[in-house]
């Protein structure tokens, strides 16, 4: 196991030996928040009501994600409907704990080619989303931006998270690169009618709308009368292959 790494996700940094990766020889960060989620690495959720991070929602990716000291099977069942990569009870065994971190480890470098956001199907392969059949064709870092929000529709994703997921940057340039893509991108949904599909948030940052669309026979969303169904979070891996 020896270079493996993982992620916990918890309010503390201590993790219970029985439940500590590095006794397998596996390297760990800490990630008090979703915020500081790293990327590309399988997640440990620490699971307990005082430790549990109070914006777990907010996670991209949770395919690869494990929560772990959850105790009721009913808990269990509903988080793994809501796109966790597993759920474990408190007295899980070690030997299977590996196991079941490592699988979602191997998971994670597997390349999903779709995921829906709302009316618009992205195609990671063509870089580019559909609305009804037709392209609209998206520049790689408005793809990126909008597979960025359908990771986790209708949570808010802050400003300062999106410039280093999507584009990589550590620190708020001074230029507004952003709401410029934004812009762009609101610009082409518009074409397809569904512009409001990517909001801003009121407390900064942007996110995807969970409204109700219908797809009209010629394309564009009108009516508020059928549900936005999303694909599994795997999809979430996409955005690492876009420049």
């Amino acid at each position: 196991m020896g270079g493996t790494a993982f992620v916990w996700l918890s309010n503390s940094p201590d993790v219970p030996r029985r439940w500590d990766l590095r006794q397998a020889d596996w390297s760990m960060r800490h990630a008090p928040c979703a915020e500081k989620a790293a990327d590309g690495l399988p997640g440990v959720l620490d699971w307990r009501s005082a430790s549990r991070p109070a914006d777990w929602c907010a996670l991209p990716r949770r395919g690869r994600i494990a929560a772990i000291g959850v105790d009721d099977a009913h808990e269990r069942a509903r988080l793994l409907d809501q796109g966790l990569g597993d759920a474990l009870g408190s007295r899980v065994g070690f030997v299977e704990l590996v196991a079941r971190i490592s699988r979602l480890s191997g998971r994670a470098r597997s390349l999903p080619r779709l995921l829906q956001a709302g009316p618009v199907a992205l195609d990671l392969f063509h870089r580019d989303g559909r609305v009804a059949g037709r392209w609209l064709g998206l520049h790689p870092r408005e793809f990126a931006l909008l597979w960025r929000l359908a990771e986790t529709p209708g949570i808010r994703v802050p400003r300062k998270q999106l410039l280093r997921e999507v584009w990589r940057l550590d620190h708020v340039p001074e230029t507004n690169s952003l709401d410029v893509h934004v812009s762009r991108l609101r610009a082409k949904l518009h074409v397809a009618r569904c512009a409001w599909l990517v909001e801003t948030d009121p407390l900064g940052g942007y996110r995807l709308a969970t409204l109700r669309f219908q797809l009209e026979p010629g394309g564009g969303a009108t009516g508020l009368v059928a549900s936005v169904s999303y694909e599994g979070d795997e999809a979430s891996r996409g955005r690492e292959a876009v420049s």
